[in-house]
C-alpha cells in the first residue's frame, strides 16, 4: 500500500489551518468543552527551558517518579521536518503538537514521521521511564529506576501505539521543551478547559550554559539556524546571537509571568535556577514535585542524592546523557574551561537577564579564578517571586 509522504510546505499548510480552527475553539469557551471529566484531572507540566540549561536532568527527575508519564522534547519532530522556518513561525506548530500529547493523542506525530513506526521512532524515547515499563514494556515496573541503555535494548521494538496507551493510564504527564521563546504562544493552551496545564521554567548562569553548549555544536547547529532564520542553513552561534535570544526570551517568560500576571497562570507558574537545585537537589526537588502535586519517595530520594554527588565530571560524548557526577562542581566548571574574553562576551549579550535572575558579573579573570567567590547571588537574597504557587516572594 503506497503511503504519502508530506513536505514541509505541506505541513506548514496543514499546521496553519488547524492552528486556525484551534484558536476559534480557544477563543469561544461555550462551544468548546472538554471530552470527559477525566482529562482534566490530570496535571500537565510543561517545562520550559533553553539547551544545556540542565533540563534533561530536570526532566528525569520527573520522568522517574512512579506516576509521571514524561516526554523529553516531542516537538524536535516539527523542527526537523520544518527546519527551513524560523522559531516564532514554528511556535504554532510546536504548540498544537504539545497540546495533542497532553492529551495522550500521539496522531499528531503523523505529519512528521512516515510508515509503520515502532517506539523508538520517537526522538529520544529511551530517557522516559514511562516508555520502559509496563504497559508500554513489560521489562520494568513503574516503580523501577530505569536506565537508558538498557530499555533501548529490550523496549526499542514495542509498536508506536504504546505510547498513547501508556500516557492514558498516568495521572501526570510532564514534557520538556526548549522550543518556546515567548510565554503568550502558551496562552490558548492555559486557557483550555480539557488541559491543567504548570509552567515549571528553568534558568541557569547564561556562562554555563555556553561551555556546555561548546561540547555540543555540531548537534545544535540547525537549531541554532532555525532560531536565527537562515532558512535552514546551519550555524554555529560564534558570536552569542543564538545565547542572545536565548537570554531575551527567558526575561520576556519571566516578565510575562510575573509582571500584571494574567488570572489564568495563578498558581501555574514556577521559575526555578539550575544552581539551587545542584547545591539543595532534596528541598529545591521537593518543592518542584509540590509544585505538581507529587511526593517524594525513598527511593527518588536515595537516587537523587546518588545522581548529584558522583564522581564523574561529565563526557563530551556524552553530552545529553545522564550520569552520576558532582552536580555543584559541574556547574562551576565554566570558570575552569572559558577564557575571560569569552565570560565578557556573554556577559555582554546576556547582561539583562543575568541581572534579573542573579548571576553577578565577573570583572576581572583574577575573579574568574578565585573560587572562594561566588557569582551566584543566594536565592534569599534575591528579591523576586521564584514560584507564584504558594504567593511568597
Amino acid at each position: 500500500m503506497a503511503r504519502l509522504r508530506i513536505n514541509g510546505p505541506a505541513v506548514a499548510a496543514f499546521v496553519g489551518i488547524s492552528t486556525a480552527l484551534l484558536f476559534v475553539l480557544y477563543s469561544n469557551q461555550n462551544i468548546f468543552v472538554p471530552n470527559n471529566e477525566e482529562r482534566a484531572a490530570k496535571v500537565h507540566l510543561l517545562i520550559l527551558s533553553s539547551w544545556r540549561s540542565g533540563s534533561s536532568f530536570i526532566g528525569q527527575i520527573f520522568s522517574q517518579h512512579p506516576d509521571v508519564f514524561y516526554l523529553m522534547e516531542p516537538a524536535w519532530h516539527v523542527w526537523v521536518a520544518m527546519f527551513q522556518n524560523n522559531a516564532n513561525v514554528l511556535h504554532m506548530a510546536v504548540r498544537d503538537l504539545i497540546r495533542s500529547v497532553f492529551l495522550c493523542d500521539m496522531s499528531v506525530f503523523d505529519a512528521y514521521m512516515t510508515g509503520k513506526r515502532n517506539v523508538s521512532d520517537l526522538f529520544q524515547w529511551a530517557v522516559s521511564r514511562a516508555l520502559c515499563s509496563f504497559p508500554a514494556c513489560n521489562s520494568y515496573t513503574r516503580d523501577d529506576i530505569t536506565n537508558e541503555m538498557s530499555c533501548k535494548k529490550k523496549c526499542g521494538k514495542y509498536p508506536f501505539s504504546k505510547i498513547e496507551e501508556a500516557c492514558k493510564t498516568y495521572s501526570h504527564i510532564v514534557l520538556k521543551e526548549v522550543r518556546f521563546f515567548d510565554l503568550k504562544v502558551l496562552y490558548p493552551l492555559l486557557n483550555d478547559p480539557s488541559l491543567n496545564i504548570k509552567i515549571l521554567h528553568l534558568i541557569r548562569d547564561p556562562r554555563a550554559v555556553v561551555k556546555s553548549r561548546e561540547q555540543s555544536l555540531k548537534a545544535l547547529s540547525r537549531d541554532n539556524g532555525i532560531v536565527l532564520n537562515t532558512n535552514g542553513t546551519k550555524v554555529d552561534d560564534t558570536k552569542y546571537e543564538v545565547m542572545r535570544a536565548i537570554c531575551r526570551s527567558h526575561v520576556q517568560i519571566y516578565e510575562t509571568a510575573s509582571h500584571k500576571t494574567p488570572s489564568f497562570l495563578k498558581d501555574r507558574y514556577m521559575l526555578v535556577r539550575y544552581e539551587d537545585v545542584v547545591r539543595d537537589p532534596l528541598r529545591e526537588i521537593t518543592e518542584m514535585y509540590k509544585f505538581a502535586n507529587l511526593k517524594m519517595t525513598n527511593k527518588l530520594k536515595n537516587w537523587i542524592f546518588n545522581i548529584t554527588h558522583g564522581q564523574g565530571p561529565g563526557n563530551k560524548k556524552e553530552a545529553f546523557k545522564i550520569t552520576s557526577r558532582d552536580a555543584v562542581n559541574v556547574s562551576q566548571a565554566w570558570r575552569h574551561i572559558l577564557s575571560f574574553q569569552k565570560i565578557k562576551k556573554i556577559q555582554d549579550v546576556c547582561k539583562g537577564a543575568m541581572n534579573m535572575f542573579g548571576y553577578q558579573m565577573i570583572d576581572s579573570e583574577k575573579e574568574q579564578k578565585d573560587l572562594s567567590v561566588d557569582f551566584v547571588l543566594p536565592r534569599r537574597q534575591y528579591q523576586f517571586r521564584w514560584a507564584s504557587s504558594n504567593g511568597k516572594k
